[in-house]
């Protein structure tokens, strides 16, 4: 080959190097899985990731309800349905999804634990926090990542009808029990939810009365259980009451939402609405609620922080911060409570959960006076007992609302007398004869 020859060899090479190198190289195939999904990256850096994937229609699907206690799912990004319950005396049982009838299944029988006013008359933190624990337990045994409870409105008058969910008329005390609990329920990967917030605290109009109280009152006596729900107990939701608020709605009160519990306390989680207590978009969109639940005859879709929220984002009315933050603080108790991660399954009616809920009992027990030392009783000293009244014989863990709990045995206060007479040499031997 001569020199002319060869140079034109080498130009054709050249040209050829450059057309191959101008060519697209595939790049390797992205090995790292996203940053949400890594459970080793803090969990603000995975809730940013996954805010940022989200679209608008699935940023709003997660700040209202699609049935009676869910949440919708967002399928593409592996974010579950997520499940409430009534509480907080233990799981309620399942219905629904679009009433409230029982769904009739047979694996939603739940430990029965004492009513919280029972709770608090032990005055005992420490077995507020196994009653939490053991709730919690059961409620990720049962796929909840919200439990409803505890109800910390501080009784007012006798004639409130949620009284034997409260725990008191003592603020300290009630603070002190239910950080207790609160602590027990969410070291089990479940979040609980202090209601209601705040001043509900009578039956006659509680779904409208407008409650008005000066400051000292209401941050001496009304707010702090809350308060310490939020800065001890690290509660992660918040549930917003049905009544107003020196004028506002307490699901769109200012005061109460946004400047006492986001900036006041620096509360991080979501604040929801009570079923049903939501009434219009704008102040509720601008007032601090971050979940609308609810029990109406309409459309999920039709819910205020569901369409009207999204067509008011779309026309510029909100800005898009106000969404973003809402899904932000319901985001992060997802994470908090392993809804995206997966958790480890719980347990059930546990001998452990019956022996917490005996010993609630046992240290529930108010007793005022003992003249003569009459109790406890002993069978050997009498021939028979008078037990008189319906409550000896009716059985309440079923009844409550949404406070009752389906649990697979319940001990009347007659069943109780002739077990321990039966057990007795007297009862034994015929004796004593209980009436």
């Amino acid at each position: 080959m001569n020199g002319f020859s060869f140079s034109i060899f080498q130009r054709g090479l050249s040209l050829a190097f450059l057309f191959v190198a101008a060519l697209p190289v595939p790049l390797p195939a992205e090995t790292s899985e996203p940053v949400y999904l890594d459970r080793a990256r803090p969990l603000e850096a995975r809730l940013e990731d996954l805010l940022s994937r989200l679209t608008l229609e699935e940023k709003i699907s997660l700040v209202h309800a699609d049935s009676k206690f869910t949440t919708p799912a967002v399928p593409r990004l592996g974010i579950p349905r997520r499940w409430l319950s009534d509480g907080p005396h233990g799981v309620r049982e399942d219905i629904g999804p679009d009433t409230w009838a029982p769904a009739g299944r047979t694996d939603d029988y739940a430990t029965w634990m004492p009513a919280l006013i029972g709770l608090a008359s032990t005055w005992n933190p420490e077995l507020a926090r196994a009653c939490g624990e053991a709730i919690g337990e059961e409620a990720r045994a049962r796929g909840k990542q919200i439990l409803l409870g505890p109800g910390l409105n501080i009784m007012r008058t006798p004639l409130c009808g949620r009284n034997f969910e409260y725990m008191g008329e003592d603020p300290f005390l009630t603070a002190r029990i239910a950080v207790g609990y609160i602590e027990g329920v969410q070291s089990q990967e479940v979040s609980s939810c202090a209601k209601h917030f705040a001043a509900n605290n009578q039956e006659d109009q509680r779904m409208t009365i407008d409650v008005e109280m000066d400051d000292r009152t209401l941050h001496e006596i009304y707010l702090p259980a809350f308060k310490a729900a939020v800065r001890e107990a690290g509660v992660l939701s918040v549930m917003a009451a049905y009544n107003r608020f020196r004028g506002q709605p307490c699901s769109a009160n200012e005061l109460l939402l946004h400047r006492i519990l986001k900036e006041d306390w620096k509360f991080p989680g979501l604040v929801m609405s009570d079923w049903g207590a939501v009434h219009d978009t704008r102040d509720t969109v601008l007032h601090g609620l971050d979940l609308e639940m609810g029990s109406e005859d309409r459309p999920y879709n039709a819910f205020y922080l569901a369409d009207p929220f999204l067509a008011g984002l779309r026309s510029g009315i909100y800005p898009m911060s106000l969404l973003d933050d809402k899904v932000r603080r319901n985001l992060r108790v997802m994470f908090a409570t392993h809804a995206i991660d997966g958790r480890a399954p719980g347990a059930l009616n546990t001998s452990e959960h019956h022996a917490t809920a005996l010993h609630i009992a046992e240290e529930s027990l108010v007793l005022l006076k003992n003249d003569g030392e009459a109790l406890p009783l002993d069978p050997a000293g009498f021939h028979s007992i008078a037990v008189i009244g319906d409550n000896a014989v009716r059985r309440f863990a079923h009844d409550g609302g949404s406070a009752g709990i389906k649990a697979l045995y319940e001990v009347t206060p007659l069943e109780g007398i002739l077990r321990a007479c039966s057990e007795s040499p007297v009862g034994r031997a015929g004796g004593a004869t209980p009436l």
